[in-house]
């Protein structure tokens, strides 16, 4: 038995370089992707601070109504006619093929009339009495932020607890930063471009901070089983390499699965789920790169700075 394990090592590292031919260098290079990191993640910060976030309704305050109208409408309908009213940036959610939930600014009393009233001319009538009319105070939309920033601390206090009894701490470290990479990407893009958040963008910072974690953790578990074998003499940067190599696959078969049914999502879930899919395909993409290209090489740095620590500390001792 022992005869077999020791001969399936060189093939299966024989399989891994047939399967990627193309390998390239990634730890040797890792300036360069810290770089490329930069050139996004810097231009976004400087316009959350210029610029912020352009918040939507369940940030700002505004009106909501939930109508059933009293036959089959579709989503298209409502914003036309909400559109020519000029009410501004509104949010429909259809609920059911005849029932919607739509979102606009905070309405007088004339421009709730107006709107009443062009539903009913333009897209299908409805009883009056089941009409369900809410206001939403800016009040709601800054717990909903702070929820959102306490949930995301909790989680990352969490994941380096995690982390560092499963690996170490540098490993719980690494993979923070790189989440916080993945979080001011999809911050930094929505500021750039001006994109409207409402609550489900919340959601999906969440949910890319959750699939991060997921893939960091894969490749930080390779290394962990392949650090266990170096010897002295061995270099560590050249075993996150194939660490990293050995583990693509998996890595590359994942995040395509997922951007093609975001990107379904995307293009056929309607206005209700736009901004979720976006949030969500530059946050998956973000994550898969910064899993590959950041993680790793932010902890090979911890541990080369960790390691000239040691020496010279050792040197100093020596010395006295």
């Amino acid at each position: 038995m022992a005869k077999k394990k020791n001969d399936s090592t060189p093939v299966q590292a024989t399989v891994t370089e047939k399967r990627f031919s193309w390998q390239f260098p990634i730890v040797k290079l890792r300036y360069w992707w810290f770089a490329i990191s930069l050139l996004i993640i810097i231009p976004g910060i400087i316009s959350l601070f210029m610029h912020g976030i352009n918040q939507g309704i369940d940030f700002k305050g505004g009106s909501v109504f939930d109508i059933n109208f009293s036959k089959q409408v579709s989503q298209g309908q409502i914003s036309t006619a909400l559109e020519s009213i000029k009410l501004g940036d509104s949010q429909v959610q259809m609920t059911d093929a005849t029932r919607s939930l739509i979102k606009t600014k905070a309405l007088d009393e004339t421009e709730r009339d107006t709107l009443i009233k062009t539903l009913e001319e333009k897209v299908a009538p409805f009883d009056h009495s089941s009409l369900k009319e809410d206001k939403v105070g800016p009040t709601i939309g800054n717990e909903l932020k702070w929820d959102a920033i306490t949930a995301l601390a909790i989680a990352a206090v969490g994941m380096i607890i995690y982390l560092s009894i499963r690996f170490e701490f540098l490993y719980g470290i690494s993979a923070i930063i790189a989440i916080i990479h993945d979080v001011l990407v999809v911050l930094g893009l929505f500021s750039i471009f001006q994109w409207e958040i409402d609550s489900s963008f919340v959601a999906a910072i969440l949910t890319v901070v959750g699939y991060s974690i997921n893939d960091t953790v894969v490749i930080f578990d390779r290394i962990r089983e392949n650090s266990e074998k170096l010897k002295r003499g061995d270099s560590y940067e050249e075993m996150v390499e194939r660490s990293v190599w050995q583990t693509m696959g998996r890595s590359i078969y994942t995040v395509v699965t997922v951007l093609i049914m975001l990107f379904a999502i995307f293009l056929l879930g309607g206005e209700s789920t736009r901004i979720f899919s976006l949030a969500m395909l530059i946050g998956v993409f973000s994550g898969a790169y910064s899993s590959i290209f950041n993680a790793s090489q932010i902890l090979v740095e911890f541990k080369l700075w960790q390691e000239r620590r040691t020496k010279n500390i050792r040197l100093g001792k020596s010395r006295a």
